[in-house]
């Protein structure tokens, strides 16, 4: 059997690694991006000179032969789902037996009047990455970022590294929150301009103005100011990459549609990660999710269906992390940016303003639910085993000490935020002693 994959990214890789762990059959991964699989997380890191683009390659180059996985560097122009062929841009035809649609994503553009001049770009793939280069190393006297999100972030801080001054334009009220609460959004803010960034609230991108070469020379706001610049960061988002799959018989909505079986409408083949959508959201989470660690479960839970072997997708609890410069965040379970009905907050923030947690739990029974953190690091698998058992608000205070990943630092902020319970509270929970963490995970 012949498994084809379309894309190269964390969940093709994922998915080819899972069908030679588990088969002999003969596995081909298709991308024009790259001829290797890369870190794109890590992309931020080569243009700010900490690594190089073969750092950030997790495998050596003899690895993929030596699995017998084929790799083809070229982007495919049709699919003929009838009889299962693939035609590719250099006229090649490759036939498959089992077909994974793993396309990956595009930086939103809305239509402003500019945004295809020459400056004007997202960042995303490879791709976007070289002409970042090319289009800052002669230097430049600004760059603008349109939209506060993780990808805004990187971007500015790339150009900030290169000390180049850059401008953020962020519809919203505070830095990120249509997905952080507000206490969460504004320490960031604040942090953002710490670091030197104008930042722009409540401020849009109406117009990109270009000069006569056809290269970006300036935007302008919905406040009518006019702003010069040489590079736009289109950073508001990102959506399913499925302009090929339009042209065919899969079925569509904002991304290629799926089951929990991660198949689509045609038999054989599937979809996963950034470009995919589910018929129906799992509760909680959304129908197109499009983070790193959703497209490495994705991806193995496709191949294993490709193969025969009947699997749902079941990702747990909604993780995620990033990094705000300098500030880590980490998110598990549920928080969203206003509480909903029947749900408590609980939030923490060290003096310093550049750490804080914030706990959210059920009303009723102060069932814990989740916990935004900033410039601290816990343990995943604790709290992950906590949303599992169902535990309490007092019960994940209680036991702070076995996530805490960082004793030396957060020994003094654990009594802090218990004292700060107990205040708001009324009630005298104590710190308990931290138990062995193997104890912990898999008692």
């Amino acid at each position: 059997m012949h498994c084809v994959i379309l894309g190269n990214g964390i969940t093709g890789i994922t998915a080819a690694r899972t069908i030679r762990k588990n088969t002999d059959h003969e596995i081909t991964v298709i991308s024009g991006e790259t001829d290797y699989f890369f870190s794109r997380t890590a992309l931020m890191y080569v243009y700010m000179g900490h690594m190089k683009f073969e750092h950030i390659q997790p495998y050596e180059n003899w690895f993929w032969e030596k699995n017998k996985i084929n790799l083809k560097k070229a982007w495919v122009k049709t699919i003929d789902t009838n009889n299962k062929n693939l035609l590719l841009d250099n006229n090649e035809s490759i036939s498959y037996d089992k077909l994974l649609i793993a396309t990956g994503a595009k930086s939103n553009k809305f239509g402003w009047p500019g945004q295809d001049l020459k400056g004007v770009q997202g960042l995303y793939s490879y791709q976007d990455l070289l002409e970042l280069e090319e289009n800052t190393h002669q230097g430049i006297n600004r760059g603008v970022i349109v939209g506060g999100g993780l990808i805004g972030i990187e971007m500015a801080e790339m150009l900030h590294s290169r000390h180049y001054p850059v401008t953020f334009l962020v519809r919203e009220s505070n830095y990120w929150n249509n997905v952080l609460p507000e206490q969460e959004s504004k320490m960031i803010s604040n942090h953002i301009r710490e670091h030197g960034f104008d930042l722009k609230l409540g401020v849009t991108l109406k117009e990109i103005k270009g000069d006569a070469n056809g290269k970006v020379k300036s935007v302008i706001t919905n406040t009518h100011e006019e702003i010069p610049c040489n590079v736009v960061g289109l950073t508001a988002g990102v959506s399913p990459n499925i302009d090929l799959i339009k042209q065919t018989d899969i079925q569509t909505d904002r991304g290629v549609v799926i089951n929990y079986h991660m198949h689509t409408n045609v038999e054989d083949i599937f979809a996963a990660g950034d470009c995919a959508q589910f018929q129906h959201a799992l509760p909680d989470r959304k129908v197109v999710e499009q983070v790193w660690y959703t497209g490495k479960l994705q991806g193995e839970c496709a191949a294993l269906n490709m193969i025969g072997k009947k699997t749902l997708y079941d990702p747990g609890f909604w993780y995620n992390s990033a990094k705000f410069l300098d500030i880590e965040y980490q998110t598990y379970g549920t928080v969203m940016p206003k509480l909903r009905e029947g749900e408590k907050e609980f939030y923490w923030q060290h003096a310093d303003g550049k750490k804080c947690m914030h706990f959210v739990y059920k009303e009723s029974d102060h069932l814990f639910i989740g916990i935004n953190v900033f410039g601290i690091r816990l343990r995943h698998a604790v709290f992950n085993r906590w949303l599992k058992e169902k535990r309490t608000i007092e019960y994940v205070l209680e036991n702070l000490k076995a996530a805490n990943f960082e004793p030396e630092f957060f020994s003094t902020c654990e009594e802090e935020i218990i004292a700060q319970w107990n205040a708001e509270t009324k009630n005298n929970i104590q710190l308990k002693n931290k138990k062995s963490l193997i104890k912990m995970i898999f008692n």
